[in-house]
């Protein structure tokens, strides 16, 4: 696996190379950047499963590259003295936030977020991200129906048409919030939008969604899923 840490101050990106390097040992591989230019360009040419994102980088906000590149597969970690703007960089979908100065412990914990050890949701997302023809686009979380596998791309399913996000099905999990529930190995539904749960022969299910929408519901959720509905 492979991270990348983007950094302007060379001792923070010192500390946070040599904090996640014991961290993980040899498993991880990590490159180090230090402006947003370079962050760009590194992730547009090679495959990495994690950032470490500062937010002043040189002058620049961070949060330009958030947006440009937050529809990626790799999830983000952002870790940055500008603590108001957690709610910001929730929003648009980073996995975690982690105030400077920060420990070993709270970043270690960060860390397993990122590789999905811990499999704690953030609760401030408020967008995703998705891919269009100029460039990337922000949906409300509220106003996705469900979100289906698509290959190793994730289809956000919306009332009038479907979107595309770079993250698989798994990944995408990580960061959606509570009220999205896993209800097929290729499915992940909105509660919110779920208008019947409907039995059909031979032990099987089907969720009926408030746009017409029918999806399956596997054998191996339905029990959770009908404990969240009450059903």
């Amino acid at each position: 696996m492979r991270i990348l840490i983007v950094e302007d101050e060379p001792l923070v990106r010192q500390r946070l190379l040599r904090l996640s390097s014991e961290h993980f040992g040899t498993r991880m591989r990590f490159d180090t950047v230090a402006n947003l230019s370079d962050a760009e360009e590194r992730l547009q040419a090679a495959s990495y499963d994690g950032v470490l994102l500062d937010l002043n980088l040189e002058g620049e906000d961070g949060f330009l590259l958030l947006r440009r590149l937050c529809a990626r597969a790799f999830h983000t970690v952002v870790v940055s003295a500008h603590g108001e703007r957690a709610l910001e960089a929730f929003a648009l979908g980073v996995l975690d936030f982690v105030a400077k100065p920060f420990t070993r412990e709270r970043l270690g914990l960060a860390l397993d977020r990122l590789v999905g050890i811990a499999q704690t949701r953030p609760a401030a997302l408020r967008w995703l991200s998705v891919w269009r023809a100029k460039g990337t686009a922000l949906v409300p979380i509220n106003e996705v129906l469900f979100v289906r596998a698509d290959g190793e791309h994730s289809a956000i399913v919306l009332a009038d048409r479907s979107e595309l996000h770079d993250k698989p099905i798994g990944r995408l999990t990580m960061l959606l919030p509570n009220e999205f529930i896993r209800c097929h190995r290729a499915h992940i539904v909105n509660i919110a939008h779920i208008k019947q749960l409907q039995a059909l022969p031979g032990s099987r299910w089907r969720l009926l969604l408030s746009n017409g929408a029918e999806i399956p519901v596997g054998r191996a959720y339905i029990g959770a899923l009908r404990t969240e509905l009450g059903a």
